[in-house]
């Protein structure tokens, strides 16, 4: 008998996708076209030109400065199923040719939470960008602010959005990428402040999370805090395709360059 190929199941319709159509569809679902999640490194991969990366900061992780229960083991759990030392990417690379400094959060370690590294990287990146006034994407993906951490990750939100300032001051560009999901002080701070802001579809982009957006028993529009409705409502410029996300990029920092 024939051999049958792996497949996956689409998380939004229960479509069987064979693996290898799955991987070259970049992980959107054929059928419905659902975007499910990348790890970091597969969004890399996307975005820049094949061995243009040079990472940074890749020694800065979390500690379990408040002593939160289990917090220890989740963090060595997610290095491990990431490959990460903590929840986003970042370094230097050329899109189109382009030298840009470059930011990816990864959902799969301890959800994308923010914590105090997510602050200090993404504020490291901005200044690199700044410094050597390069153009900036940061793509987000985020639970929220992470409890273990408590205070010290709330703080990244003016740390991060300090640097957001002081960057376009400069008159550089700024292209934030925002993807399923991102919550909480993620998109209070950083994610918001780019001067162009694309979502990916169906990206789910807000402050307060489904749950407790849930618990205030109002009736919400069907496609409440949507990347369809908030590009509607202003909030983003534009939705783009995860096949055509490199071009968009390409494009638009070789315009502006």
């Amino acid at each position: 008998m024939p051999e049958t190929s792996a497949t996956i199941s689409c998380r939004n319709c229960d479509t069987q996708i064979a693996v290898d159509t799955f991987v070259k569809s970049f992980k959107v679902c054929p059928h419905c076209d659902y975007h499910h999640y990348m790890s970091a490194y597969e969004r890399l991969d996307l975005i820049v030109d094949a061995g243009s990366f040079e990472e940074y900061d890749a020694n800065l992780y979390s500690i379990d400065s408040l002593e939160f229960p289990e917090y220890p083991q989740k963090l060595e759990r997610d290095v491990a199923k990431t490959g990460l030392r903590s929840e986003m990417l970042s370094g230097i690379a050329k899109i189109g040719g382009h030298s840009t400094a470059i930011a990816i959060g990864d959902v799969g370690f301890i959800g994308g939470t923010c914590g105090s590294v997510i602050g200090e990287k993404v504020t490291r990146c901005i200044e690199r960008a700044l410094e050597g006034q390069l153009p900036l994407v940061i793509v987000s993906v985020s639970g929220g602010m992470r409890m273990q951490e408590g205070t010290l990750a709330l703080m990244q939100m003016a740390k991060t959005a300090a640097a957001c300032v002081e960057y376009a001051k400069s008159g550089v560009f700024y292209i934030s990428i925002v993807t399923d999901p991102t919550f909480g002080g993620a998109t209070a701070s950083y994610t918001s402040l780019g001067d162009v802001i694309i979502a990916e579809p169906g990206a789910r982009v807000g402050f307060a999370g489904p749950l407790a957006v849930a618990s205030l028993r109002e009736e919400l529009p069907e496609n409440f805090q949507k990347a369809e409705s908030l590009l509607e409502h202003g909030f983003v410029d534009t939705i783009v395709h995860r096949a055509d996300m490199r071009q968009t990029l390409i494009d638009l920092i070789t315009f502006v360059s």
